[in-house]
């Protein structure tokens, strides 16, 4: 049957149910907004159904079992089996929980949830083209848009993804069985992520990069502590080498790099990962109807209250810009929602986190002791090993460090990076420092729980201040 074009209204239209979206509509509608969300493909975007989620959990999975095969320090001897199968189901049940409760949660508010894939249609208009044979379209008509398409995996030249034998981060989190070997093309954060639980599921990895480093964007001894970490589970690292193509061997893939003196290599493995970084979807919204145009990267700029170049459109999440961040995106769908209501909201990016999820893991949050100085301001430093943590070491996890950077003027904490167990959580509260305009005094005479990690920000800070208990002062 045909249902045929229909039109109808809205207050707030958001396109794309991520993190980013859905904050959003759900926000609007509390405020009282008529809001309407259109969604292509599932609830909760790519961080629920393709990344975050799904990542987290194959994490855990590859960390319970690695860890169960190597306590024997502990007086822990066991020897587990891996039924990937079993994982996978299992992870796709916490998916499947978590985006149920999306659209429970959008229903619940009031949104008007409509499943198509949407394009603008000319001024305050988008058509959404429902999926399926005969389902139609209609047509929305918008006081307010809030563009929330987030991003998709970049693939580089003759690497297309085909999910078996060259895979995308989506695909790599998808497989029912533990490839024996494994090519990971990329050594930023999400190949860092998937090399190390690849590994620890029992994976021989390789990762080329054609960088001369992994986890670009971090300070050194932060990459360092990570990379360290991989290469005792296994993973092989081959820096200065672009991977230029891949032919089909045996029943896997051999894969060809290329240094920048023109000398080649070749890595046999079961599958290749493409991991080299994500692009912003803004090329399937028609933006031209409208006068909206990306920049050369495809992100659509915004001001501090989330609104693009064109009146009352507005984008947030990963097609707003870096950094690409889940939480982020959360963030800016609020402030925008509430900018939209008459709200007095704008976005701060200058306390926004950000973990990676690897063995340690990593959290940092504001400046950095460079970015400080550069900044104008005269930092001081605090730093707190982990190996010199209690609970660290019940935990069998001593490698990394806190640290902290404080303006030494004032003792207002600019930032803070954070390498070790439970970073992702750690940095909550350096976080909360920065946003709150806390001093090194503020976090340094809180009482913190013993025996805990979190006494490693205390102590870190203390000694900025010159008066560690536990460590040497500088």
């Amino acid at each position: 049957m045909v249902v045929g074009d229909i039109s109808t209204g809205t207050d707030v239209l958001v396109v794309g149910a991520g993190p980013g979206g859905y904050v959003a509509a759900i926000r609007a509608s509390q405020l009282g907004l008529d809001t309407t969300l259109v969604e292509k493909d599932a609830y909760g975007g790519v961080c629920l159904n393709r990344g975050c989620i799904p990542s987290k959990a194959l994490i855990t999975g590859a960390d319970t079992a690695h860890g169960a095969a190597n306590a024997e320090a502990m007086g822990v001897h066991a020897d587990p089996a891996v039924d990937m199968a079993a994982m996978q189901s299992w992870k796709d049940g916490v998916v499947d929980q978590l985006t149920g409760g999306v659209e429970k949660l959008c229903k619940a508010n009031g949104v008007n949830l409509v499943e198509g894939t949407a394009e603008f249609a000319g001024e305050g208009r988008v058509r959404v083209a429902h999926g399926g044979e005969g389902q139609g379209s209609e047509t929305i008509e918008y006081e307010h848009a809030i563009i929330a398409t987030g991003s998709r995996p970049i693939q580089i030249p003759g690497f297309e993804f085909d999910e078996e034998h060259v895979l995308s981060s989506q695909g790599a989190l998808s497989l029912d069985t533990v490839p024996d070997e494994l090519v990971v093309v990329g050594a930023g954060y999400i190949g860092m992520e998937l090399s190390t639980t690849y590994a620890k599921l029992g994976t021989d990895v390789t990762v080329v990069e054609m960088l001369d480093s992994a986890l670009p964007g971090y300070e050194d001894d932060i990459a360092r502590t990570v990379r360290k970490r991989a290469e005792e589970l296994g993973v092989e690292f081959h820096f200065g080498e672009g991977a230029s193509e891949w032919e089909p061997h045996n029943d896997g893939v051999r894969v060809t790099t290329e240094t920048e003196d023109g000398e080649t290599s070749t890595y046999a493995a079961d599958k290749v990962l493409v991991a080299v970084g994500r692009s912003p979807v803004t090329d399937t919204l028609g933006l031209d109807a409208i006068g909206l145009e990306p920049d050369e990267n495809g992100f659509l700029a915004t001001d501090e209250f989330g609104e693009t170049a064109v009146d009352d459109v507005y984008a947030v999440g990963d097609v707003a810009g870096e950094p690409m961040l889940a939480h982020k995106a959360s963030a800016e769908g609020e402030v925008v929602a509430e900018v939209i209501a008459g709200e007095p909201a704008a976005m701060d990016f200058q306390a926004i986190p950000a973990a990676v999820f690897t063995d340690p893991e990593i959290g940092t949050v504001g400046m950095t002791e460079a970015e400080a100085a550069d900044a104008g301001f005269d930092p001081v430093v605090g730093k707190m090993p982990m190996n010199a943590s209690g609970r660290a070491l019940t935990l069998s996890e001593p490698e990394g460090f806190v640290r902290v950077v404080a303006d030494s003027e004032t003792g207002f904490v600019l930032g803070g990076q954070i390498v070790g167990p439970e970073a992702s959580e750690l940095v909550a509260e350096l976080a909360l420092a920065v946003e709150m305009g806390a001093t090194l005094e503020d976090v340094g005479s809180t009482v913190h729980t013993h025996p805990t990690l979190s006494e490693a920000v205390m102590e870190a800070v203390k000694n900025a201040q010159g008066h560690a208990i536990h460590t040497l002062n500088r």
